[in-house]
């Protein structure tokens, strides 16, 4: 009797988002549809609304749209094209029993185009996976709500499976630790800079279990009880980084970035910690940003550019950005791994 061949697995890849031109009218769109999700601004629907439409998408809209030109190129936005580039990577790589799809939670493609590229192949199963390597409410929690929100219509269902965080896979790891010491080779560097994008300090708080997060010591360790708070997996990734790069805890520092309104989010902030190195005797920093797998915004032009002149003018002497692992071979080749677990 014939084995029934089994049907093929579908991978969904899913960044965050990004304007579809640096225009601003596209960039105001684009910050609406982001910041008018819950799970990324937590307070009640009637001020977020009025907060996000009456203040930040007016006023923030044009300076965006400023940097975003800065960003862009010839293939658009980065964060884009090396999704895409992700894409079709992975699929050489997985071979003809998988088909990848990439989406992104805010704009386009979007989640439900993928999804619905990945029921038009006729998947026996979907595997979702979130490019965020630290699990965050407001990243891969909304992807995850976004998702079954969409397919909850559908009629047939086929079996999900989530991969909500990666931030300690040894493959994602090797994968950044290999661009940082390409660098170190080429440069003595004082201090290693490890910049993750901030949260709110009440959402880490919302999402503790049964209050076991203190936002302190208790992120000194990864266990099963904080294995979903975005700072323990911080940290996390950082120790493994360092680790491997062959850093003491004195050679590196954990830190958070792109902080919006007042309300107190994690800390150290980085634009405030680099400040101070110069006068340490600090000159040369080598900054990470691994709660990113693809260059952009925040990890060109926010640690890239405006972290280095901010160092510079403080006395620093070089500061140099890791690149994002985009769509290189080891990251292709840790990605498919996970795929294979899972």
């Amino acid at each position: 009797m014939s084995k029934k061949k089994a049907g093929k697995i579908g991978v969904l890849l899913v960044n965050l988002g990004t304007p579809d031109s640096p225009n601003t009218p596209d960039v105001r769109k684009y910050l609406r549809e982001f910041l008018l999700d819950p799970r990324v601004i937590d307070i009640n629907p009637v001020g977020r609304y009025a907060l996000v439409n009456g203040i930040i998408a007016p006023f923030r809209a044009p300076k965006s749209a400023k940097v975003y030109k800065q960003l862009w190129t010839e293939r658009g936005s980065p964060l884009l094209y090396h999704g895409l580039d992700l894409k079709v990577k992975l699929q050489t790589a997985l071979g003809d029993d998988y088909h990848i799809a990439f989406g992104m939670r805010y704009q386009s493609p979007s989640i439900k185009s993928a999804l619905e590229e990945l029921r038009d192949k006729s998947v026996d199963r979907i595997i979702v996976l979130p490019l965020f390597p630290q699990y965050a409410a407001a990243s891969t929690g909304s992807v995850q709500d976004k998702v079954m929100e969409i397919v909850r219509e559908w009629w047939v269902i086929p079996s999900i499976n989530f991969i909500s965080s990666f931030c300690d896979d040894p493959g994602f790891i090797n994968a950044f630790v290999e661009l940082g010491k390409q660098h170190m080779e080429q440069d003595n560097y004082d201090h290693v800079i490890f910049s993750y994008h901030g949260l709110p300090e009440r959402q880490v708080l919302k999402g503790s279990d049964k209050g076991y997060c203190q936002l302190g010591a208790c992120c000194n360790t990864y266990n099963k009880r904080n294995k979903y708070c975005y700072r323990a997996a911080c940290f996390a990734t950082s120790r493994l980084l360092a680790e491997k790069l062959g850093l003491r805890e004195d050679q590196y520092t954990v830190t958070f970035q792109s902080r919006l309104l007042k309300d107190p989010w994690l800390q150290p902030y980085t634009d405030e910690v680099l400040k101070t190195l110069p006068a340490k005797g600090i000159k040369k920093v080598l900054a990470y940003s691994p709660a990113f797998v693809a260059d952009c915004l925040e990890t060109t032009i926010e640690v890239g550019e405006e972290f280095k002149e901010m160092f510079e003018h403080a006395g620093g002497e070089k500061w140099q950005l890791v690149e994002s692992l985009n769509s290189n071979d080891t990251w292709v080749e840790a990605l498919k791994e996970m795929v294979l677990q899972h």
